[in-house]
């Protein structure tokens, strides 16, 4: 069959956009086939930074000839009807059309319509041009007096199909065979008949069509240049990547820059040539430190070896490190702690106020976060002091991506302590789901106290996620909270934090201040924190002494913040547990039971119940377990009443019942108290022992049988495995 060769040759095309644009072209090019009629496979697209390209090795010649039927009206309609039916399938009278018998809704007309099929040609030059006025640009531009947008100039459309142009025209640009190779090496023009004669010419005239090719090329060039240096390259995929959608034919090229720019940090460094000139930058593999070289990749083989680029981008580089320098100079001679005032300036939200206000509140509990987990309570309140401070200093003004890493460096070299300034950069972990997370106790409060602090303040603006959008990254913040307390294994009940940050938020501050709302919040005494009512008396008589006023609104907002933000936070535990493999049943079993906040304790308990599920002794429990459930479900639904109520010991008659029940309560005490030391293995141990019992009791105990008061007992003892259960997880949930 026929191949296809198209290529769109513009001005240069951003390399952000290239990856995305060559599988665009791709799509939609073949959805407009698929849709006239034309199925094809076997497509491949490429981009450089002047040209698209598709290729699709199998095109059909045309389209298939295809038979419509079309229904119309029924037979004794009235005539504006079956006039309307003739005009729409073109039939000059009814007698060229069928009429098909239909039990229900007696006879009507039918007529088959054939569409033939049309040459491929004539498809693509349809489908084509709309896919280029169409195009999906993430940004596009006019030019010229025209009206196509494009991300760039077109300059040309080359179409080939089986070695003959296809003929069409887009905005005065006409398609044709011929394209050029590279800008300055290869310009002149040169017709093409397919695919392998394109590439081989494109290849002659210095154009490396492949994106990989030309990374591939790039990195061996480098690496040699590197080991001839007996310097090491800094690996960067993504730089590796952006510098092959720069340049159709690379040549890498190696610089150098003032050894005394190396006093400044190498991050630094390698973010400023990075940002500022796409360059690599390169270390001693000895020492591991940066060395004052770096390779740039250029876009063609200069006639003087390259000389001339050097000395440019050497000269540009200059000037760049200079400004690094500078920004290093200056932000050392003002302390870290003499930038915090100036964070009063910069607005953090419209609603929650500015990063002052902000950092007030991350201070005061990181560092009630730190006593909670046994970290130093000065440092955590000093790191969270200094946390954000170098938000703005001149260097991460330039370069916000160093933003933490620099406040590290500003802490040390003034003499913070070390667990301080470890905390200022590594607050921010995890970002990512393949960060790791903080595990010093200093950086753990902080940045739970960060992360917690984001997320009830967004609760308490109802900014929350929707759906796919998610622009404050709250869904990011939740998984860092719950990851960073499951791999440090810190215990942490979330719901007092929580309400007491959400009653700090929406409580007016004009007459109280924030640090003394949180000291009652958190101290208020166990009785009256721990009670489900949280506006009984005791709690109100305590902060209407604090506050002079009634806080019952204030409170019910922070509770109803509280509840909605433990759901989404449990939410974020599910997805965890789904990436580390946990059964979504047993994720929901435990869930369900509702009333935890411990993060820790909650991952422990669904992947203990998912190893003794494992087990004979567990299966065969559970299946034991929904039997009963079975049983109880139909009788209580059947007799319209719950059959909770604790059951008779003298009634028990068989030996089975007997020793189910003795089971029963010596499982429900061992259980009880393992779960209330969070010994969820010892928990499952106690549970195991139910197996034989449970499984005695149904091979030779009739429930349902004639005397209604024996019933009543047995189905009440049934009942109590289902209570000893959900000390664990709701079994009626778990698959099996």
């Amino acid at each position: 069959m026929p191949e296809l060769l198209l290529e769109i040759f513009s001005e240069e095309i951003p390399a952000r956009m290239q990856s995305r644009a060559a599988d665009d072209l791709s799509a939609l090019i073949l959805a407009g086939l698929k849709q006239a009629g034309l199925v094809v496979d076997g497509a491949r697209s490429f981009a450089t930074p002047r040209r698209l390209t598709l290729h699709v090795s199998d095109v059909p010649a045309k389209s298939p000839t295809i038979i419509e039927e079309r229904r119309g009206p029924r037979v004794g309609a009235p005539q504006k009807a079956l006039e309307g039916f003739m005009r729409s399938a073109g039939l000059d009278s009814l007698d060229q059309a069928e009429v098909v018998s239909d039990a229900k809704k007696g006879d009507f007309y039918v007529v088959h319509i054939e569409r033939k099929g049309e040459l491929a040609d004539a498809i693509l030059a349809q489908v084509v041009p709309d896919v280029v006025r169409k195009f999906p640009w993430p940004k596009s531009m006019r030019w010229g007096g025209g009206r196509l947008r494009w991300v760039r100039p077109i300059h040309s459309i080359l179409c080939v199909l089986d070695g003959k142009v296809v003929p069409f025209s887009v905005d005065g640009i006409q398609s044709g065979t011929r394209t050029v190779g590279h800008r300055f090496m290869g310009p002149d023009a040169f017709d093409v008949a397919g695919f392998d004669d394109y590439s081989a010419k494109l290849k002659r005239g210095k154009v490396l069509l492949e994106a990989d090719a030309r990374a591939r090329k790039i990195d061996q060039q480098a690496q040699t240049l590197a080991a001839a240096e007996g310097l090491e390259l800094v690996a960067d995929n993504a730089l590796l990547r952006e510098n092959a959608g720069l340049v159709e034919w690379p040549t890498v090229m190696l610089g150098t820059f003032d050894e005394s720019f190396l006093d400044v940090p190498s991050e630094v460094l390698i973010t400023s040539m990075k940002a500022h000139q796409k360059c690599f930058s390169l270390k001693d593999p000895a020492t591991g430190k940066l060395a004052n070289k770096f390779m740039l990749v250029s876009n063609l083989e200069a006639r003087d070896k390259g000389k001339a680029i050097v000395k440019g981008n050497e000269r540009v580089i200059r000037a760049r490190l200079s400004d690094a320098k500078f920004f290093w100079d200056h932000d050392l001679a003002t302390p870290l702690e003499d930038m915090v005032p100036r964070l009063s300036n910069v607005t953090f939200h419209d609603k929650l106020g500015t990063q002052g206000e902000r950092v007030e509140r991350i201070v005061d509990l990181a560092g009630r976060i730190a006593e909670q987990i046994g970290g130093d309570v000065a440092n955590a309140k000093r790191a969270a002091l200094l946390a954000i401070a170098d938000l703005v200093s001149e260097m991460v003004g330039e370069f916000p991506e160093l933003q933490g890493l620099m406040g590290r460096y500003y802490a040390s070299a003034q003499g913070e302590p070390g667990e301080v300034a470890q905390a200022i950069e590594e607050h921010y972990l995890p970002q990512g789901p393949s960060d790791p997370v903080p595990t010093a106790p200093v950086s753990i409060a902080v940045s739970l106290a960060d992360k917690l602090n984001t997320l009830v303040g967004f609760w308490a603006i109802d900014e929350k996620p929707t759906g796919s959008k998610d622009p404050f990254a709250l869904r990011r913040a939740a998984l860092g909270v719950v990851r960073t307390l499951v791999e440090n294994e810190i215990q942490l009940p979330l719901f007092r934090i929580i309400r007491t940050m959400a009653q700090t938020t929406v409580q007016d501050f004009r007459d109280h201040s924030h640090e003394k709302i949180s000291e009652v919040l958190f101290n208020l005494p166990d009785d009256v924190r721990e009670t489900p009512e949280f506006v009984a008396l005791d709690e109100r008589v305590t902060f209407e002494s604090v506050f002079g006023e009634d806080y019952s609104s204030q409170l019910t907002r922070a509770i109803a913040i509280t509840d909605d933000l433990l759901s989404f936070l449990a939410d974020r535990i599910k997805v965890y547990l789904r990436d580390k493999g946990a059964r979504h049943d047993l994720i929901d079993a435990v869930f369900s039971l509702g009333g935890q906040d411990d993060v820790l304790l909650l991952v422990m308990r669904v992947e203990a119940l998912g190893r003794f599920l494992d087990t004979d002794d567990g299966s065969n429990l559970l299946t034991g377990v929904k039997r009963a459930q079975n049983i109880l479900r139909i009788e209580e639904k059947k007799d319209g009443r719950s059959y909770g109520d604790l059951y008779e010991k003298n009634m028990l008659k068989a030996k089975e019942e007997k020793s189910l029940a003795k089971a029963i309560e010596h499982t429900t005490s061992v259980a009880g108290k393992a779960i209330q030391r969070d010994d969820f293995e010892a928990a499952m141990t106690a549970l195991a022992e139910l197996r034989v019992p449970v499984d005695a009791f149904f091979d030779n105990v009739t429930v349902n049988i004639d005397d209604p008061s024996l019933r009543q007992n047995r189905l009440q003892l049934l009942s109590k495995i289902r209570d000893v259960t959900l000390q664990v997880a709701d079994f009626t949930r778990i698959a099996g």
